[in-house]
């Protein structure tokens, strides 16, 4: 069978290198891909670009090549109603509708959305013009939390230790418009303390499958430092998110989400995302929804998966996910992202790449940001590369993983050193 991946970064390469192993697999399309989708080597070698992104060519391509399965890597195509246009046309796709997608394209709508069914969130408001959110900043105090409501590509969110860059972040989306609609209106919110941990899950509109856990670091220097990024590496499984949080997960928040949108009509189907702040107390609170697999999450939690995707894609399709009992992978997968220069700002692009290894039992290159110009790799994106160490440690996970990034140069790369650190801390 034929699958489609959509999307184009390590994400969608992860999805689609996990995907080509399968038997059932004959060819894996992404669309549009990047220089690691390219013809790339091993179980990779089933695995081509196709050079589209609008919708309708999307579906015209599923229907011409008879994809079995489409999977929607970025939340922009389903924020736009890719999987309506699907179904529409009697396509199989996993991911939410556009209304069901609002959960991660409109702050205020989850925001919402979890007070009307009683799922933990921090307290907050939701403003359209700059006055009256400076008011109410300095009624709450810092540290707070500014959030753009539409999709910003990870820059609309700024945690704002200060009243000034509270302030600032305000006149930044309300009165400078710099992030166009999608800063049109803010949801500002108190700032919760804990550690953050991502816990997706996979739902068929009734069913629901959680994957392995895992934990990102979202700040762009280590030590959690710097500004906020779409995410500089991540690890699985988290230490973080005990038999006992995991369950308090699921009870009090993905379950009650599941049936909210199932109570408003709007049923989830898809990955569903949700960023967590586990307190000291050990009580969770939900910081945001996305309604797709987290990058760089997805390249640990693939490297450790040892089901066969395309199984799991079948049942999802069949609304009989309470079926699968998914195998992992005993070994922590660690992933580091290389990013490009000035990252998280305007990425330099165009910087020549060198030195990736080849994949081994020990560690797996993810693209993201790449191209082939002139036959040679280049940058083309703000994270350019994750690179993913596995072990049956922490430390081991770390150590392969820097291994093989030691090996990788392009000018300009940013990366943390510190990835995994709180699993390491925690034993």
């Amino acid at each position: 069978m034929k699958i489609l991946v959509v999307g184009a970064g390590g994400r969608e390469h992860a999805i689609a290198w996990k995907i080509a192993q399968s038997e059932q697999v004959t060819h894996v399309f992404v669309a549009p891909g990047n220089a690691g989708t390219i013809n790339s080597h091993e179980s990779n070698s089933k695995i081509s670009n196709v050079p589209l992104s609008d919708i309708q060519e999307l579906t015209a391509f599923a229907q011409t090549e008879g994809i079995a399965y489409t999977v929607v890597g970025p939340e922009k195509p389903l924020s736009e109603g890719i999987v309506d246009v699907f179904r529409a046309r009697n396509l199989s796709i996993f991911g939410p509708t556009q209304a069901a997608a609002q959960l991660e394209s409109s702050k205020d709508f989850a925001k919402a959305f979890m007070q009307r069914h009683g799922i933990p969130t921090a307290e907050y408001q939701t403003f359209h013009d700059a006055p009256t959110a400076h008011v109410y900043i300095n009624q709450k105090g810092a540290p707070i939390v500014v959030k753009a409501d539409g999709l910003a590509a990870g820059k609309g969110v700024v945690v704002a230790m200060t009243l000034d860059e509270a302030h600032q972040a305000v006149d930044m989306m309300l009165s400078d418009n710099q992030l166009g609609a999608a800063g049109a209106r803010v949801v500002i919110e108190e700032f919760l303390t804990g550690v953050e941990a991502s816990f997706i899950v996979m739902v068929d509109g009734k069913n629901i499958l959680p994957l392995a856990t895992s934990q990102d670091h979202k700040r762009l220097l280590d030590h959690d430092l710097g500004p906020n990024t779409g995410g500089m590496g991540a690890y699985s499984p988290a230490p973080v998110v005990t038999p006992e949080i995991h369950a308090q997960v699921m009870d009090k928040i993905i379950r009650p989400t599941v049936e909210g949108m199932q109570k408003d009509g709007i049923p989830f189907t898809g990955f569903l995302y949700a960023g967590l702040m586990i307190s000291p107390n050990q009580s969770v609170k939900t910081l945001e929804f996305n309604c797709r697999m987290g990058d760089p999450e997805t390249q640990p939690i693939m490297t450790r998966l040892r089901s066969d995707f395309v199984d799991v894609l079948r049942h999802a399709d069949q609304v009989s996910l309470d079926s699968v009992t998914l195998e992992w992978d005993s070994k922590i997968a660690l992933g580091v992202v290389m990013a490009a220069h000035n990252y998280p700002g305007t990425p330099r692009t165009g910087d020549t790449i060198t030195g990736i290894p080849p994949n081994d039992a020990q560690h797996v290159i993810f693209h993201a940001g790449t191209q082939l110009a002139n036959g040679k790799l280049t940058t083309n994106g703000g994270r350019i590369i994750c690179v993913v160490g596995l072990d049956e440690t922490v430390e081991g996970a770390q150590t392969r993983a820097y291994e093989a990034l030691a090996q990788i140069h392009f000018d300009g790369a940013q990366y943390r050193t510190d990835i995994g650190y709180q699993a390491i801390q925690s034993k």
